[in-house]
């Protein structure tokens, strides 16, 4: 798994609207892996993110949750829970390889990364801790790192 100081990779995904994203990480970015839609500890983490978002914006730090389930899976997801930043499909693991994130049956492991001007700033497992919360951590984490009030 990428650690911190580590070089980030490109990698190319669609989100849920099967629009083809492809991320170099020069600017802030937060990517979090999770297991699966619709299920309880990822609908608490996308939410937890969706809560905070807007100040993730204004740092001018961008979101992305990386599963994999398949588009449509992440267009019905993001509807039903209203996250308004991109989730990437990874349904062949591409993604979650690129960053030495571990996959098991469709599924990846629950990890975070803060990235920025092409690095790894810093990893987090929140499958250590209860998922709520976990993205007020990162966003303080982010300020620190980039700057901020």
């Amino acid at each position: 798994m990428l650690e911190p100081g580590d070089p980030a990779p490109e990698v190319t995904a669609r989100n849920q609207d099967g629009e083809s994203i492809t991320l170099g990480f020069a600017d802030p970015t937060v990517v979090y892996f999770y297991p699966k839609d619709f299920t309880g500890g990822c609908t608490i983490e996308a939410n937890d993110f969706q809560d905070v978002y807007p100040e993730f914006e204004e740092l001018g730090v961008a979101v992305y949750g990386v599963s994999m389930d398949d588009v449509e899976s992440h267009a019905d997801f993001a509807e039903a829970e209203g996250v308004l930043f991109d989730l990437l499909a990874d349904p062949d693991g591409t993604v979650a390889s690129a960053f030495g994130v571990p996959t098991d049956e469709g599924h990846t492991g629950r990890v975070t990364f803060l990235l920025g001007d092409g690095d790894v700033v810093a990893t987090y497992d929140p499958a250590l801790a209860d998922p709520a919360g976990h993205a007020r951590e990162v966003l303080d984490d982010a300020r620190n790192e980039f700057g901020g009030a």
